[in-house]
């Protein structure tokens, strides 16, 4: 074995990793105007830190081999502290298992990098096999709370079935990014539950989350789509009844499963909400986002809610892990208004796409509404072809 392999790799890859972790993000011109995407995914497999992948001993590692692989990071719970941008990351291994890592921006479009270490996610009484998807919110009670899914083996699956599982929404809590508490699960009487979000305010002294309530592990069956409860405690989460804020719809977007993305966004015109949609097709699922707004005290009641999706695939954005979907549980609003929304293609890799608050607000409320019927929606072009011709001949 030549001697000088292992500096020269490991040189090699340091220098490598170095560079994209320091790569400049440039955004792009929006043709919709609504948003803008950014040049670059904003993490990838390959940002995984180098000494969580390699052994750098030269002795135990003469090829500077890879020893722990990765295969995506992707579904990004965010929140903004103490200036930085920080996003908890659903980081996947080449074993299929999924963690949960911190990685840091200064500015929210590059430079992210992961913290030393994963987060090691305190277990119940009965273990986790795989967790993903947080949602981080805020709360007045001083706490951050993550949401997440905790998947686990159907204990009912038939002799023989490996791949049954059974989903129930995770909490956790902290102060700091840190140090983590583990609460006991979500207590639902609507079946399994995936895509909670708790919303970050006390509605009549009481937790209020965001539900997915569903049949099944893959299939909601008579789940109805994006539901609302209350809870007492988030110690002993319980909700006992929801409100569907959200059906799922036939020849819709979102006509086999719908659930929220991050806690909405307070705005002096209601809270605006991000959410993922989900239809079947001959390639198979293809998942979007789409947005709406709700009222202000009641925020479970719907008020504005534009066409179709607000952000779906495009380009290589449909090729990956899970192909042909984008999903989001984060965002991030700066003071002036600016609001970043990261979202990850295909289940592989992470992205970012920038608006403001005054650009959502009127997306969603100047937008026509889905009217549900084909000849419904020609007319509603024809609206704007007329009313354009009108502006036409006043100019």
């Amino acid at each position: 074995m030549n001697k000088n392999m292992f500096a020269e790799r490991k040189r090699m890859i340091c220098e490598m990793h170095e560079e994209l972790l320091g790569m400049k993000n440039e955004k792009q011109f929006s043709t919709n105007g609504i948003y803008n995407r950014y040049q670059n995914p904003i993490l990838t497999r390959d940002h995984v830190p180098l000494n969580w992948r390699f052994d750098f001993n030269p002795e135990s590692n003469p090829y500077f081999m890879e020893r722990i692989g990765f295969n995506a990071t992707f579904n990004a719970g965010a929140i903004k502290l103490n200036g930085k941008y920080l996003l908890a990351v659903r980081v996947e291994g080449n074993d299929r298992k999924s963690f949960f890592a911190i990685a840091e921006s200064p500015n929210g479009i590059d430079n992210f990098r992961f913290w030393d270490q994963p987060i090691r996610i305190p277990q119940c009484e009965e273990e986790d096999t795989n967790v993903y998807d947080m949602r981080l919110t805020q709360h007045d009670d001083g706490w951050i709370y993550g949401i997440f899914c905790s998947e686990r083996k159907d204990p009912n699956a038939p002799d023989g079935d490996t791949s049954s599982a059974v989903a129930a929404a995770g909490i956790v809590r902290t102060k700091d990014l840190k140090n983590w508490e583990r609460l006991p699960d979500l207590i639902s009487t609507t079946g399994q539950q995936r895509n909670v979000v708790l919303f970050p305010h006390f509605i009549e002294g009481k937790y209020a989350l965001f539900t997915r309530p569903q049949d099944g592990f893959i299939d909601t069956g008579k789940g109805g789509g994006i539901g609302f409860g209350l809870a007492e405690s988030m110690e002993s989460a319980e909700v006992k009844e929801e409100l569907i804020v959200d059906a799922k719809t036939y020849h819709t977007i979102y006509e086999v499963k719908n659930g929220l993305g991050p806690a909405p966004i307070r705005t002096d015109k209601g809270w605006l909400h991000l959410a993922h949609g989900v239809r079947n097709t001959a390639a198979g699922l293809r998942y979007t986002l789409y947005m709406f707004i709700t009222d202000l005290e009641k925020p479970w009641i719907i008020t504005h809610k534009p066409h179709g999706h607000f952000i779906a695939p495009l380009k290589e954005e449909r090729v990956g892990d899970v192909s042909n979907v984008v999903f989001s549980n984060g965002w991030i609003t700066d003071e002036n208004g600016t609001v970043y929304i990261y979202y990850a293609s295909s289940d592989t890799r992470m992205h970012v796409a920038s608006s403001t608050i005054d650009q959502l607000l009127d997306y969603c409320i100047n937008s026509p509404q889905d009217k549900l019927r084909s000849h419904h929606s020609v007319d509603t072009i024809n609206e704007l072809i007329q009313k354009n011709q009108e502006n036409l001949v006043k100019l």
